[in-house]
């Protein structure tokens, strides 16, 4: 299903930001060139907020201890962490829209 989320200038470039998405917590992502991504709000290491990470390319870093997720994948960087859930994102008419389920 999908979720209109918010305004596309809600968010700031290189940063994330966290909703309530079909009884979810997910984090949104604005990257530099434009593109947006989505995943679980929370690491599952300890709870970290991940929309409060800092953001590369193509992963998330925990404030809390610097795990690093894939956006694309959900998938932790370092051995032994669970990966998150990650959500198709898009922007329609200026829109933020996720895909849940």
């Amino acid at each position: 299903m999908e979720y209109a989320v918010g305004a596309l200038t809600d968010l700031t470039p290189g940063e994330g930001r966290t909703y309530t998405v079909g009884g979810r917590q997910i984090a949104v992502f604005l990257l530099g060139d434009g593109a947006v991504r989505a995943l679980d709000a929370v690491c599952p290491h300890r709870g970290g907020p991940l929309a409060d990470g800092q953001i590369d390319d193509d992963l998330v870093v925990c404030p809390l201890h610097q795990y690093a997720f894939v956006f694309d994948t959900g998938r932790c960087t370092a051995p032994g962490i669970d990966p998150v859930r990650t959500y198709p994102a898009r922007v329609h008419d200026g829109r933020i829209v996720v895909t849940v389920g």
